[in-house]
């Protein structure tokens, strides 16, 4: 049986120099706008990509997570954490990364050949890690859903310690049996606990988002269990074009 619909022409689009369409494919998109790099959700990407996610996470500066087919949020990729991260990581390292989301930082220290623990209490975003994961051809990922603080308390009574830990908590959420959180009252737990985590030359990466965390907040939780010459702290900014 012969197919009798006529083909239909292509046009393309003319070329715009403050926007490119880099590469698509596995329901996502990534794209330049002037000098950014973006990943968005694309339904119509429903082929393979022509470059790994990983390939992707290295050049992409955000990433739109979808939470729900109405909601979601951007992720930062390229801060000066996540440089530093990359920086350090090494083959044969242990890393933990705490609240993960969809593991642009797992796949990052799985690629540098880390052995990676990546926990988060939301099971979907570790299904979608594990996708990213499997679209990258990278090694073996240890997936954990829990609560990220319990688990690594945990990790603590059990007498494990990693050569890194990455830990990105929201302001503010639910936990995996719907515990409400709030950053400003777990910030001293969560820098204790790393710190007991943590074998000799390790880092600790942690990012806060809470409007109600001051620097000299972080900076006096820190000096509980570092010295002064240990702890960077930093406000990242994006300025706008009018000045703001």
């Amino acid at each position: 049986m012969h197919n009798t619909h006529p083909k239909i022409p292509r046009e393309y689009a003319a070329h715009w120099s403050d926007y490119e369409l880099l590469d698509a494919g596995d329901g996502k998109k990534l794209e330049r706008w002037g000098k950014i790099i973006t990943i968005r959700p694309d339904i119509h990407a429903d082929f393979k990509s022509g470059w790994s996610y990983a390939q992707w996470q290295d050049m992409a500066h955000w990433e739109f997570e979808e939470h729900s087919t109405t909601q979601g949020q951007w992720k930062n990729i390229k801060s000066d954490a996540g440089l530093n991260f990359q920086q350090r990581v090494r083959a044969g390292q242990k890393i933990l990364n705490l609240f993960a989301y969809t593991g642009a930082a797992s796949l990052v220290a799985c690629d540098a050949g880390a052995e990676v623990v990546h926990v988060d209490s939301v099971k979907q975003l570790i299904t979608w890690a594990n996708e990213n994961k499997e679209r990258s051809h990278l090694a073996d990922i240890k997936w954990v859903h829990e609560d990220a603080l319990k688990f690594a308390q945990r990790e603590l009574k059990r007498g494990k310690h990693y050569d890194g830990i990455i830990m990105d908590p929201p302001a503010w959420g639910l936990g995996a049996k719907g515990e409400k959180w709030k950053l400003e009252h777990h910030l001293s737990g969560l820098i204790e606990t790393a710190f007991g985590l943590m074998n000799s030359g390790a880092f600790l990466i942690l990012n806060t988002y809470s409007p109600k965390i001051e620097l000299s907040d972080l900076a006096a939780s820190a000096g509980l269990f570092f010295t002064k010459n240990q702890v960077e702290i930093k406000q990242l900014w994006m300025p706008t074009k009018t000045g703001k």
